[in-house]
């Protein structure tokens, strides 16, 4: 039945799952969990060195800082972020893993082609 109740009521699920994406999957080391907040040193530990490494430099956003209260001066100290992503290949059959550190941390996991 499409009453405005249940039209209503899925569209709240929908803007819920919209807004909270589910949580990156942590990468299984060995007996350990490679997760989000990680540093590297941990994921090393876990994890070993991975098959690729790559680093970039993400530009930063230009911040403004009020000078009495009305003036602005654009603040930019640094040109950009390092951001290093980490590829590990888990074996046969599983999925390309890659790690993306920001600031030292693991930010993101991401899941790649399987490996053949």
């Amino acid at each position: 039945m499409n009453t405005p109740a249940a039209v209503f009521c899925a569209a709240v699920a929908f803007q819920c799952l919209a807004i909270n994406p589910a949580q990156a999957q942590p990468m299984r080391c060995k007996n350990d969990l490679a997760q989000v907040g990680d540093g590297k040193a941990s994921v090393l530990q876990k994890c070993g060195e991975p098959v690729f490494k790559d680093s970039f430099c993400k530009p930063v956003e230009r911040q403004s800082v009020p000078i009495d209260g009305q003036a602005r001066v654009i603040v930019n100290t640094q040109a950009c972020d390092r951001v290093d992503e980490w590829t590990y290949n888990p074996g046969r059959g599983q999925f390309m893993t890659t790690l993306r550190f920001e600031a030292g941390t693991v930010q993101s996991i991401t899941y790649g082609d399987r490996v053949k």
